[in-house]
């Protein structure tokens, strides 16, 4: 044989080999990628039973135990140890250092000694649970309530604290609860919005409107500021608007505004606007019946203390008032906020007590309790906390247990304060966690926003890992890739 047929017989077995050896390759390979397939299919089969596709919002995931939210916050950090979490050890190490933290500097510096409360705690109901004597009408329902006393936050500044409680992130942008909740579950009735915001007629809190936005959720699930100090603006038409030529109007603005949206379908700005001038023009009807307050009794008035001197507390429990008609008639989720934002003078506005703590609570804590008690007996007494409403109480973190260097007022402590909750499918006269012996960090079942917000959602019939919304390259969550179902408070 010569040289050339041998070198060409040699390169044929050698190409021979090659292909036998890439298609085993290839076999195996395509068999590897077959077995994880199959592996895949089942998991995703799996996880299909477990966690069914077929959920639309609209509508509860499994039979919930509450159908709304009344959500109540009090921007400025409300003090843990002077309200709700008794600490006998600060009084019994009144004015001595904090152990280990004598140099500690937080929020605005410098801290001084262990500070007591200026008020006794009162053992109250039958739980005989401690709170402070300067909350002696919300102290009558302590069997009602279930306490979380070791509550974190990932902030010490009050506007991004307020929109972490409100949002779960401590970033604006991300939809609030009362969005979440809306988008969800949709509403109880069209003739109302799903979500209201009610401000304190003092001012809105930190940070404002984020935190009852709709962040990246289509614009219809923000809420309607309403409150009693401020008529709804514009319900009606002007007097010389009337009969045919205001539905002709309105019927030729809906076909410019939907032909528009139909070849715009990723505006939900204006279909927003669409529905919200919807709702308005159901509203004209429905919603001077739900906010007026005239027809209420002698006895609820009182109750409330909608009469009261004080114009502060008095413009409180109207809303109070208000907020009780809203979720009576079918308000998906109803924020309501007892002080504002941070002014130039600490402790003014809102429950920030950094230099007098003492005048600042006993200026607060009289506009707060009683209206907050009063709207807790008549939401009970009505029959609405058994399957319907679900109380939420939140502030965006605590204070510290001594106080501030020079001042009688406590600085900011994100590591530790009390959040509650009472109402439908919760476990009154409990307490779930705890703070070391003076309240200065959380150390028992530390809790989060997002375990909150899973155990809210959780009592609405919602799962928080399967609530998402697809936005910028990711299924986003109210709980961001955290959050337990705090099951020990639950009934």
């Amino acid at each position: 044989m010569k040289f050339k047929d041998k070198r060409n017989k040699v390169m044929e077995l050698k190409n021979t080999k090659m292909q036998d050896w890439l298609s085993r390759r290839g076999f195996m390979g395509d068999v590897a990628a077959g077995i994880i397939g199959v592996a895949l299919m089942d998991l995703d089969r799996a996880e299909s039973a477990e966690k069914p596709e077929s959920w639309q919002p609209g509508k509860p995931q499994f039979e919930p135990k509450a159908r709304q939210v009344l959500h109540i916050f009090c921007p400025g950090a409300a003090s843990h140890i002077d309200l709700w979490d008794y600490k006998p050890a600060l009084a019994q190490y009144h004015g001595t250092p904090l152990p280990g933290a004598e140099a500690f500097l937080s929020f605005q510096g410098k801290n001084g000694n262990l500070m007591k409360s200026p008020w006794p705690f009162i053992r109250s109901g039958q739980s005989g649970k401690p709170i402070s004597s300067i909350l002696p009408n919300v102290a009558k329902h302590a069997d009602d309530i279930a306490f979380i006393h070791s509550m974190t936050s990932r902030s010490n500044t009050h506007g991004p604290g307020c929109i972490f409680m409100n949002t779960g992130f401590v970033r604006e942008g991300f939809p609030s609860a009362g969005a979440w909740v809306g988008y969800a579950l949709g509403s109880l009735n069209d003739n109302l919005p799903r979500f209201v915001a009610m401000p304190d007629v003092r001012g809105e809190p930190p940070n404002g409107k984020a935190n009852w936005s709709n962040g990246f959720l289509p614009a219809a699930y923000q809420a309607v500021p309403m409150t009693a100090q401020q008529a709804i603006r514009n319900l009606n038409p002007p007097n010389e608007i009337r009969g045919e030529s205001e539905k002709a109007a309105r019927s030729y603005l809906d076909r410019i505004n939907r032909r528009y949206a139909d070849q715009h379908p990723d505006n939900t700005e204006l279909s927003a606007r669409v529905s919200s001038y919807e709702l308005a023009a159901r509203m004209q009807l429905a919603a001077p019946e739900a906010t007026g307050m005239d027809g209420e009794p002698a006895h609820i008035r009182q109750l409330y203390g909608v009469d009261d001197a004080n114009p502060l507390k008095s413009a409180y429990a109207k809303n109070c008032l208000m907020a009780r008609r809203f979720l009576e008639r079918g308000v998906r989720y109803v924020s309501l906020y007892c002080a504002s934002r941070a002014s130039g003078v600490d402790g003014l506005l809102n429950w920030d007590a950094h230099k007098t703590l003492k005048a600042d609570y006993e200026r607060h804590c009289p506009i707060f309790d009683q209206p907050t008690a009063a709207l807790i007996t008549d939401l009970k007494q009505r029959g609405l906390l058994e399957k319907d409403v679900l109380i939420i109480w939140t502030t965006e973190f605590g204070r510290m247990p001594t106080h501030q260097e020079g001042t009688s007022g406590r600085d900011h402590n994100p590591d530790a304060f009390t959040t509650w909750m009472m109402g439908a499918g919760v476990k009154g006269g409990t307490s779930y966690g705890a703070t070391d012996e003076f309240g200065r960090k959380s150390v028992e079942k530390i809790t989060t926003a997002h375990d909150f917000y899973a155990t809210v959602l959780h009592l609405l019939g919602l799962d928080h890992e399967r609530l998402t919304y697809y936005h910028n390259g990711t299924n986003r969550r109210l709980t961001d890739v955290h959050g337990h179902v705090i099951r020990e408070i639950l009934t």
